[in-house]
C-alpha cells in the first residue's frame, strides 16, 4: 500500500535541513549580493559551504555502504526542497558536489571509492566535486550518429590518459581558487586531439570518464588546465559553471573510471537520478512562492475593506499553486522511490524520473507567475521575494538536461520503443 508518511528519521532530517536553511543558507545573499561578478559571489559563499561540510551535508550525499550517511534518495529530495524553499543559489553549490560524486559512486572500484571518496566523508574543510560533461557547443545531441560528438578527447599513452578540450556549465568544476575541484568526473571521447569522430560508429562506444583531482592539476603544467571565463547567470547568482580548457592534461591510467564504451551509460544514470532531484528543486521554489503569497493575501487589503484572500480570483491562484506543489512533490517522491525499489527495469525508472524533471520544472515558473498575479504590482518590488524566485525558477527547465533539447527527447525515445509498457513503472 502507498504511504507518504515520513518516518521519524525522515522527520528529523527535514527539521535539520529546515534549520540549516533558515539559520545558514538564508545568510548567503548578505555575503554575495554586493559582489561584482559571478566568481566573486561564488567565492563569497565559501563559509556557507564550510558549514555545510561541518553539518554533514556533503557526506550525507554519499551512500552509507560507501562511508557516507545517505540511506535513501527520497531523503535527498526532502533536503533539496527545504533548501530551495529558502536559498536556491548557495544550495546549488552544496548539491552540485553530490552530482559530481555520482559517477564515482555508480562506477568506481572499491579502491577508487576508498581513495577518492574519503575527502568527502569528513566534517572539516571545503571539499568540492563536479560532474564535467557539457561543452561550449552544446551536448544535447552528443550521442547522435554522424554528428561531431564530444569535442573533449582523451587518449592513452605510456600509462597515462591525455585530455584535450573545453567544458562549460560544469557546476563547481573550477574549485574555490580556479585550480580545479577536489574531484572532477570528466566525460571524454576516446580520440587523439583534433581527430574527428568516426561518422559510421556508435558514438557511445567511444565515451569514457576520467577522475581528475586538484593534485593532478598541480602536477600538470599551469597551462594544461585553465578557467577561461565564468558566465554571468540570470538566476542562481552565486553558483559557478565555468568555461574551462584542458590542454595535453595528463591523468594516471588508474584514474580511468569508465572504459570507452561504458561512460555513456553512467552519464545517463547520473542524469537520471539527478532529474527527479531537480524536480524537488522546483517543489521548493513553488512552495516558497505559495507561502509568501499566502501571507501577503491574508494581511493586505490592497486599498479595499477585506484581505484580498477573500476575493475568489486571488484564492483561485493560491489553489492552483498549492496543487502544483502537492502534485510535484508526489511525482518527485514516486520517481526517486522507483529508482531505489522499482518496479520495472532501468528504462521504466528513468521514464518516471524524466517526467518528474519535465513536469515539476515546467510548473515552477508558472507557479511564481501565478503568485505574482495574485499579489499584483507589489510583487515586482525588490523587497519582495518573487523576482528572485522567478529568476531561479526559469533556470530549472533549462539545466540538468534541458526539457526541450534533452529530457523530452529521451522520453520520446522510450515511448517509441517496441514493446513499451506505459505503466511498468507503476505496477509490477
Amino acid at each position: 500500500m502507498v504511504d507518504f508518511t515520513l518516518s521519524s528519521q525522515q522527520t528529523a532530517l527535514r527539521n535539520s535541513a529546515r534549520a540549516f536553511a533558515q539559520d545558514v543558507l538564508l545568510t548567503a545573499p548578505s555575503m554575495y549580493n554586493d559582489q561584482p561578478d559571478q566568481r566573486s559571489r561564488f567565492e563569497a559563499t565559501l563559509p556557507i559551504y564550510q558549514q555545510a561540510v561541518k553539518a554533514g551535508l556533503i557526506k550525507g550525499q554519499v551512500p552509507a555502504p560507501l562511508g557516507g550517511t545517505s540511506t535513501s534518495i527520497v531523503d535527498a529530495a526532502i533536503v533539496v526542497e527545504e533548501f530551495f524553499a529558502k536559498e536556491p543559489s548557495a544550495a546549488i553549490t552544496i548539491l552540485g558536489t553530490g552530482l559530481g560524486l555520482m559517477p564515482l559512486i555508480l562506477a568506481g572500484t572499491p579502491k577508487q571509492h576508498e581513495k577518492f571518496l574519503t575527502p568527502f566523508l569528513g566534517d572539516e574543510g571545503e571539499p568540492i566535486a563536479a560532474f564535467v560533461h557539457s561543452e561550449p557547443g552544446g551536448t544535447a545531441n552528443w550521442l547522435e550518429k554522424g554528428a561531431p560528438g564530444l569535442n573533449t578527447t582523451a587518449y592513452e599513452q605510456h600509462g597515462e590518459w591525455i585530455i584535450n578540450g573545453e567544458k562549460l556549465w560544469t557546476t563547481n568544476s573550477s574549485g574555490w581558487d580556479q585550480r580545479g575541484a577536489d574531484l572532477q568526473c570528466v566525460v571524454c571521447r576516446q580520440s587523439s586531439p583534433g581527430s574527428p569522430q568516426d561518422l559510421t560508429s556508435d558514438p557511445a562506444s567511444q565515451i569514457l570518464i576520467l577522475l581528475v583531482t586538484r593534485e593532478d592539476v598541480t602536477k600538470n603544467d599551469h597551462s594544461a588546465y585553465q578557467i577561461l571565463s565564468d558566465p554571468e547567470l540570470a538566476g542562481f547568482k552565486s553558483a559557478i559553471g565555468p568555461h574551462s580548457r584542458f590542454t595535453n592534461f595528463r591523468v594516471p591510467a588508474s584514474q580511468l573510471l569508465c572504459r570507452p564504451g561504458e561512460g555513456a551509460a553512467i552519464v545517463e544514470q547520473t542524469f537520471g537520478s539527478s532529474a527527479a532531484l531537480v524536480g524537488a528543486m522546483g517543489v521548493g521554489i513553488m512552495r516558497a512562492a505559495f507561502e509568501a503569497t499566502l501571507v501577503f493575501c491574508k494581511e493586505d487589503k490592497r486599498g479595499g475593506t477585506v484581505p484580498i484572500i477573500q476575493h475568489q480570483s486571488v484564492s483561485d491562484k493560491l489553489m492552483d499553486i498549492k496543487m502544483k506543489v502537492e502534485s510535484a512533490r508526489m511525482l518527485t517522491w514516486k520517481a526517486l522511490s522507483g529508482i531505489e525499489k522499482g518496479p520495472g527495469n532501468w528504462e521504466n525508472k528513468l521514464e518516471t524520473a524524466l517526467e518528474a524533471k519535465i513536469w515539476c520544472t515546467d510548473q515552477a515558473p508558472k507557479a511564481v507567475m501565478d503568485a505574482m498575479a495574485a499579489v499584483g504590482m507589489k510583487s515586482y518590488a525588490k523587497d519582495m521575494p518573487f523576482s528572485r524566485l522567478l529568476e531561479d525558477a526559469i533556470c530549472l527547465p533549462l539545466f540538468d538536461g534541458g526539457n526541450i533539447g534533452v529530457r523530452r527527447r529521451q522520453l520520446e525515445k522510450i515511448f517509441q520503443r517496441d514493446g513499451y509498457e506505459p505503466w511498468a513503472s507503476t505496477y509490477i
